[in-house]
């Protein structure tokens, strides 16, 4: 498959959507359309309306309860993608979307398969992912509007393992922040060992940033040493077995 521009991503999304409706949704634990463009949308970088946009598009082409963008007929641009990936059934199109969305494919693809080896829901998995790269693009859009932030450069950290998504960077000092991203307005969050070390660490320079209420309308709340405000940690510890495999060589 050739590379898909941003606008044939956000086609391929809103065309998922029409065809396959509320099966669609329940596929990734969405509870409504709007938490549905909300997460795809800026889990792919583009507004959400653009991914609602789109499946009303497709809507007439489909057997659902909306008239869609009845009235014209469907854009060439969006009459080629259909052409080309309207036929594929539930599974192969899923697959197909977490193609596009999943950051790092291969790796996240693996680990849900592994958690669903483990017993772990595959629709939770990907939610969950999804969730949290549709917080992190939110925070990369937004942070510069923060008045804290605004003379800050910004690199990603999330695949550095080093206590904090995205690392903000000025002439003197930086700043260590955690994303977080919530579906309801309100909910709880954890931290790791590691980015509570990290965060008691850095103090005033960590910053926990939760996104919330992607089921409807996405805001942002954060906290500057986040281990020393409002908010309320609790530890909780958890016994495993730690299984090893060996073998002479």
């Amino acid at each position: 498959m050739k590379k898909l521009t941003l606008r044939e991503k956000s086609i391929l999304a809103g065309l998922y959507l029409s065809k396959f409706d509320r099966e669609g949704l329940k596929t990734f634990e969405f509870d409504n359309f709007t938490e549905a463009f909300n997460v795809i949308g800026l889990a792919l970088g583009v507004q959400p309306t653009s991914v609602k946009n789109y499946r009303d598009e497709f809507d007439p082409l489909f057997p659902n309860n909306r008239q869609g963008w009845h009235k014209r007929p469907t854009r060439d641009y969006c009459k080629a993608i259909y052409n080309a990936f309207g036929s594929l059934n539930l599974k192969d199109f899923t697959a197909l979307l977490k193609q596009i969305i999943y950051k790092e494919h291969d790796i996240d693809v693996l680990m849900e398969e592994i958690e669903k080896s483990q017993g772990e829901k595959e629709s939770s998995f990907a939610k969950r992912l999804i969730t949290g790269q549709a917080a992190e693009q939110y925070f990369k859009i937004k942070y510069k509007e923060i008045e804290q932030f605004k003379n800050f450069e910004i690199e990603d950290t999330t695949k550095a393992g080093c206590g904090f998504d995205f690392k903000l960077v000025s002439s003197n000092i930086f700043y260590g922040v955690e994303v977080k991203g919530l579906n309801e307005v309100n909910g709880s969050i954890a931290l790791t060992n590691k980015e509570h070390s990290v965060a008691s660490f850095l103090k005033e320079r960590y910053f926990l940033f939760i996104v919330k209420n992607f089921r409807e309308n996405p805001f942002h709340e954060f906290y500057q040493n986040p281990l020393d405000s409002r908010l309320i940690f609790n530890r909780t510890e958890q016994k495993i077995i730690q299984v090893n495999w060996t073998t002479k060589v």
